[in-house]
């Protein structure tokens, strides 16, 4: 009990000290050295993600606490990451037992099937997400991963009114890259010619003309077939006059 008196005293003093230290450096006219706050396991391990050291996030992220949604999600797409899918699931579920409500963590368990490409249970994970995610910017990803699951599956209606939802949350949401923090974006799909043609429609028909040139341009260099009948599709009907349309229809486009 003396002891730990001694120790409380002797931390009071070095604060003390600290301070008094502080106001001489003011008073002979040099600049305080800035007090460094501690990060976070978390925001330490957020920064081992920007720099793709999935591995050091794992560790760092399991430094926080244990019973944590949130870092258990983040453990999951570090393990997305690294394609260790199973380990990845099993952090999310964890992270949604902890919070049955956890949208990202519904997601997130939808791009893992989609990876397995199992479409039809990926749809059910995003769509239960979306029965309970708010109708605003941030649902807009989730939106943009049910079109991509429907357009795996071939049901291009339903692509179309997924993708134009996702545009009406979020104008900008194709043009998101690199979303790690807590929801996975699913962009990984097998027809690219086709779906950048999707994407080229969706912009047109927004006016967003430049957009839909460069991806309309992706699908021509993915070897979309019969350019041809591009003239005729309704949603380029205000691009057909544009210089930049009928250049990139007369170009032969180089197939990567």
């Amino acid at each position: 009990m003396h002891f730990r008196f001694l120790a409380i005293v002797f931390g009071a003093l070095l604060v003390a000290a600290g301070a008094l230290a502080q106001t001489n450096s003011l008073v002979d006219g040099t600049k305080p050295v800035p007090v460094i706050p501690q990060l976070s396991a978390e925001s330490r391990g957020d920064i081992y993600m920007a720099r793709k050291m999935y591995r050091e996030a794992i560790d760092t992220f399991r430094e926080g606490p244990a019973g944590d949604p949130v870092l258990l999600n983040k453990i999951g797409i570090a393990y997305h990451q690294l394609l260790q899918l199973d380990n990845a699931r099993k952090s999310y579920e964890q992270a949604l037992r902890l919070k049955p409500d956890y949208v990202e963590a519904m997601n997130n368990i939808g791009t893992i099937y989609y990876a397995k490409k199992s479409y039809r249970r990926a749809l059910t994970w995003y769509s239960r997400a979306l029965k309970l995610a708010p109708q605003e910017s941030r649902s807009a990803p989730i939106y943009m991963n049910l079109g991509t699951a429907y357009f795996a599956r071939k049901k291009y209606q339903e692509t179309t009114k997924a993708y134009e939802h996702a545009m009406a949350l979020d104008p900008d949401v194709f043009e998101r890259h690199g979303n790690f923090g807590v929801m996975l974006e699913e962009r990984t799909v097998e027809e690219r010619a086709k779906y950048h043609l999707y994407v080229a429609k969706l912009y047109a028909k927004d006016g967003r003309n430049e957009l839909a040139l460069q991806y309309l341009r992706k699908a021509l260099e993915e070897g979309l077939k019969d350019k041809k009948k591009l003239d005729q599709e309704p949603e380029f009907a205000k691009l057909r006059d544009t210089p930049e349309f009928k250049e990139l229809m007369a170009t032969e486009q180089r197939v990567l």
